[in-house]
């Protein structure tokens, strides 16, 4: 799947757990750009992901996430 197919389906994932139809969130975006992404909902947003994306990621790869663009390198490596 393509990278912006991805983008799309993960931001209505934040869209649905942040209660904001106002997200818009690019490659670039990273928790200190969205007011409602603190550490708890990167929780729910991971868990989400997981679930939508029918896969599991490891703590190592959660951590090592600097910005949603890596995020969706890690969800496509994972053959989505």
């Amino acid at each position: 799947m393509k990278i912006e197919d991805i983008l799309k389906q993960v931001n209505d994932i934040f869209i649905d757990t942040l209660d904001n139809d106002q997200v818009i969130i690019t490659e670039a975006t990273t928790a200190n750009d969205v007011e409602e992404w603190d550490s708890l909902t990167h929780i729910q947003l991971v868990v989400a992901i997981e679930k939508h994306f029918k896969i599991r990621f490891t703590s190592k790869e959660i951590q090592s996430w600097n910005n949603v663009g890596e995020m969706l390198t890690c969800i496509q490596e994972k053959g989505v």
